[in-house]
């Protein structure tokens, strides 16, 4: 605001001053003219009269016409017209003009008279005698019209620029408006607590304030932008942290029951070999090296089991930082044939069918992590499926992708558990708990093996209807 208005007052000052020095040439000419006019009407009348004062009552001469003459018989005599008549001028308003009129200059010229104030004077010769007379008209109509000029440029000035600045005060007031609703809004975002829980950003520019048009309204755009990556990752953020925290109380809960089992058998093991050792009976060793003998294999197997965990829990990590593979050609005909033959002496109350095409469907990837994905899902399909279940597995060629597909007819998923159906430790509902005491880690192994070859694992089911889908980058196919 202070530099337009300070330009634009430049400007207006700069307009006023070009305007009043033109003006005052002009009325300065025009008044040139005027004392011209009103000579040319004294001169006749200067030859038959004596004094300044005879000639100027002899005619009709505007109110403050000066008239000064310089004849052999009278002397020099002035007079000047007031409202009243003519009247002769003092000694002191005639000795500040005499000097000029003997000189006999014909220049037009500005005097300071005492009693009159300035006046535009001029001489001029009598032709016929040696007569001189000096006619000069006041400057206070000049210098009234010009201060009148000054006045009204100054106020007309002031007015305007106090209008331009409410103007642009409130242009500025609405045009900052939408950068206030910015600023209001990341004020309040800047007030939440964003370090801990669950945290949504809500707060978002108003709609009315933002317009594309505008570089302000682009702003609010952008913000608003920000605002919604900042909460969709806060989101995130805090899905991962209840994943974690599911994820450690998970594995907290699969490996507190080998350990509880490994301690327990130890600590039986310890007090039967206590016990023997203080009855020497042949009768109670051997109890306790059976007992002993027993607790050794709970123990190995609750190792073992804590070991299967732990190796999966450290192949899911290498998976996610891209390690672990080692890619090769792939024959995934043969991997899926020998996968199913695996999963027939394990579930031999399962009926088992597949179907692949004639010719090989070849991709490149890890041959034995792929194999753990489809022995995985056939696995997970013997598991949750009762006894008499068909599981089929087909493999198809499609485009420029491998698709294995394992379906079951088993009572299904509950559908709110099929979205975490591959999340690390998920669990389904009771219709397919997991009862071989394996990991939990199966089907997010399977994904990210999958998601390792760039490829991607679905699911479908419904009662009496389940499939798994893997599809596979694969080798174009064979023309036929």
């Amino acid at each position: 605001m202070t530099a337009v208005i300070g330009m634009v007052a430049f400007i207006l000052v700069m307009i006023g001053i070009s305007t009043s020095a033109i003006l005052s040439q002009v009325l300065y000419v025009n008044l040139g003219a005027q004392v011209d006019d009103t000579a040319s009407s004294i001169q006749a009348r200067a030859a038959f009269q004596s004094t300044a004062q005879e000639v100027l009552q002899s005619g009709y001469f505007d109110t403050g016409t000066l008239l000064v003459m310089n004849s052999r018989s009278t002397g020099v005599t002035g007079a000047v017209v007031t409202d009243d008549g003519a009247r002769a001028l003092t000694s002191d308003d005639l000795g500040g003009i005499a000097d000029s009129l003997q000189a006999a200059d014909t220049d037009a010229q500005t005097v300071e008279l005492p009693n009159l104030g300035e006046y535009r004077v001029r001489a001029f010769p009598t032709p016929g005698s040696n007569t001189l007379f000096l006619v000069g008209l006041p400057l206070s109509q000049v210098t009234g019209t010009i201060g009148a000029i000054l006045t009204t440029v100054a106020l007309v000035t002031a007015g305007g620029l106090l209008l331009l600045a409410v103007v642009i005060a409130i242009v500025i007031r609405l045009g900052l408006r939408p950068l206030r609703a910015v600023a209001e809004t990341a004020t309040r975002v800047a007030s939440l607590r964003m370090d801990q829980g669950d945290v949504s950003i809500t707060e978002r520019v108003p709609a009315e304030q933002v317009d594309a048009h505008t570089e302000i309204g682009q702003v609010g755009a952008a913000l608003n932008t920000l605002l919604d990556r900042v909460d969709t990752s806060l989101s995130a953020r805090q899905r991962n942290e209840e994943m974690m925290r599911r994820f450690v109380a998970d594995a907290s809960h699969e490996l507190r029951t080998p350990l509880a089992s490994i301690r327990g058998f130890s600590e039986l093991s310890l007090r039967a070999m206590r016990q023997a050792q203080d009855d020497e009976s042949r009768q109670r060793i051997a109890m306790a090296v059976e007992t002993t003998e027993q607790s050794l294999e709970r123990i190995q197997a609750q190792s073992l089991r804590m070991t299967t965990l732990v190796e999966d829990l450290l192949l899911l990590a290498r998976l996610d930082e891209g390690q672990e593979l080692v890619y090769g050609s792939v024959d995934l005909t043969r991997l899926a044939v020998e996968a199913v033959g695996d999963a027939r002496p394990a579930g031999p109350d399962h009926s088992w069918t597949i179907d692949v095409p004639d010719t090989p469907v070849e991709l490149a990837g890890d041959a034995s992590r792929l194999h753990q994905v489809v022995a995985n899902l056939l696995a997970n399909a013997r598991t949750h499926t009762p006894a008499g279940s068909v599981v089929a597995v087909s493999l198809t060629h499609e485009g420029s992708e491998a698709v294995l597909r394992v379906h079951d007819d088993g009572p299904g998923i509950d559908p709110s558990v099929a979205s975490q159906l591959f999340e690390r430790f998920a669990r389904a509902d009771r219709s397919r708990d997991r009862k071989t005491g394996g990991t939990g880690l199966g089907l997010s192994i399977a994904k990210a093996i999958v998601d390792a070859h760039h490829g991607t694992i679905t699911v479908r089911s419904t009662p009496g209807d389940t499939t798994f889908e893997v599809r596979l980058p694969a080798k174009p196919a064979d023309p036929a």
